[in-house]
């Protein structure tokens, strides 16, 4: 090799930048890893805290939107609890919603259909508050089985922080379990609405968009 020939030199700027990526990545794996592990205490934790709520009878039923066939089990599910109110929220539209639990002989007045929401956190994030101002401290929450995890994760934090214990009811199904990142996700999403009231919607939905 000629003596005036030598391999190229990385330059500054990207000698620098190596080590603040290194970094970053670094501490988004911590970061992921600490919420990870604050949901599995989380779902550790709440065996404890369902049994606890068994000695509070549950005032009202939440049913999560999202699949017809919660409605459905709801409507069944609020005949044999007939002093229950239901609200569903984020569920099908009002005429079908109606139809549904009219035609189990459930009364309009029990009904309480909410279109606030516009995800999961979003389902407990809209009426937790409001459940507080009417004196509710114990629910049934109605959701499909794949999808309980996540709400179980997300009412721990959203209604827990109200005082607000609940009850789960899983609606069967065939679809497998939601993976592990969308709990993460939306973990960190309901402590963010319980620190600054802002539940990250925006953000979630500009993730989901990305290819």
């Amino acid at each position: 090799m000629p003596l005036w020939f030598s391999a190229p030199r990385s330059s500054p700027s990207s000698s620098w930048r190596r080590p603040f990526h290194t970094a970053s990545a670094r501490l988004l794996r911590a970061v992921s890893c600490c919420l990870s592990g604050s949901v599995l205490l989380l779902l550790f934790g709440f065996g404890y805290r369902q049994v606890e709520g068994l000695w509070r009878h549950p005032q009202a039923v939440l049913v999560l939107g999202g699949a017809t066939e919660r409605e459905r089990f709801a409507a069944e599910f609020a005949r044999h609890h007939p002093d229950l109110p239901i609200w569903v929220s984020s569920g099908s539209n009002p005429e079908y919603a109606e139809w549904v639990f009219t035609s189990a002989g459930i009364d309009n007045d029990r009904i309480h259909l909410d279109y606030q929401a516009v995800d999961t956190v979003t389902n407990f994030t809209t009426l937790a508050d409001y459940f507080k101002t009417q004196g509710i401290e114990s629910l049934y929450v109605i959701t499909s089985d794949y999808h309980m995890t996540r709400a179980r994760v997300i009412g721990e934090i959203v209604l827990g922080s109200r005082g607000i214990q609940f009850q789960p009811i899983e609606v069967p199904s065939e679809q497998s379990p939601e993976p592990l990142n969308k709990v993460v996700r939306d973990a960190a999403r309901a402590i963010l609405w319980v620190a600054t009231g802002n539940t990250g919607a925006d953000l979630a939905r500009l993730l989901n968009a990305r290819p």
